[in-house]
């Protein structure tokens, strides 16, 4: 059984998060506020977290980029605002999509269950793609055998890319899934180390520019398969 955190200060929405999931086989912890939401998130294996924007003390925007300084748990964004930039924010603050009060109970489960299947991967500490080899727990990244030397922090990026395919990952979202929001750099880091990563995996022979490739004005998105005209592969 999935176990799903519920983030909302307003217990008839908690209610009634509660109500459309339950049924379907989840397992709701219902929490009202920001903080209780984090001290449960440290505590306890969850598989998925639906948080309220509109909170008092700490938003739910706060409460997002909290969560990604120690967790790569999937969230999933609530509000009555739909605004663009709201919306923007909340995905530059570390979540993964986002659905408008109000929302249809058909909407809510289809949103939940294609961010389970997507996140799904993220569990698997052994990914393999096109004769790349990615062992997360013995740090070691081959491709057709051969070792490929990185760096710890190229090491993740390609853990976080190939457990990611198609997500456009902005430079916010890399420096904090990644150095942490405490980290001290700028974008260039995630540039120069993106460049690397690209130079070792090429001259090991596996074809990076068919899959890595920079969106402009955004970051970066692995591609498994598509068309390279959408993309810039430098």
């Amino acid at each position: 059984m999935k176990t799903i955190v519920l983030v909302d200060d307003e217990t008839r929405m908690l209610d009634l998060l509660g109500l459309y999931l339950t049924p379907n086989g989840y397992r709701c912890i219902k929490v009202e506020s920001g903080k209780q939401g984090l001290i449960f998130l440290q505590k306890e294996k969850i598989d998925l977290v639906i948080l309220d924007v509109m909170m008092p003390e700490m938003d739910g925007w706060m409460t997002c980029q909290k969560i990604r300084e120690f967790s790569d748990v999937p969230i999933i964004m609530v509000t009555a605002r739909s605004e663009t930039a709201d919306v923007v924010k909340g995905l530059k603050k570390g979540a993964d999509d986002y659905i408008t009060k109000p929302f249809h109970e058909a909407e809510l489960l289809a949103r939940v269950e294609a961010l389970l299947r997507r996140s799904g991967q993220s569990k698997d500490n052994h990914l393999v793609f096109k004769g790349l080899e990615w062992k997360e727990d013995s740090v070691e990244l081959k491709y057709r055998n051969q070792v490929i030397s990185t760096t710890p922090k190229e090491f993740a990026l390609i853990g976080l890319f190939l457990r990611n395919p198609q997500k456009v990952f902005s430079r916010e979202h890399l420096l904090s899934a990644i150095w942490g929001l405490e980290a001290n750099i700028d974008d260039r880091t995630i540039d120069s180390h993106i460049r690397n990563l690209r130079d070792k995996l090429r001259n090991a022979g596996f074809p990076i520019n068919q899959h890595l490739f920079t969106v402009w004005g955004v970051g970066y998105k692995w591609v498994n398969e598509g068309s390279e005209s959408q993309w810039s592969k430098s």
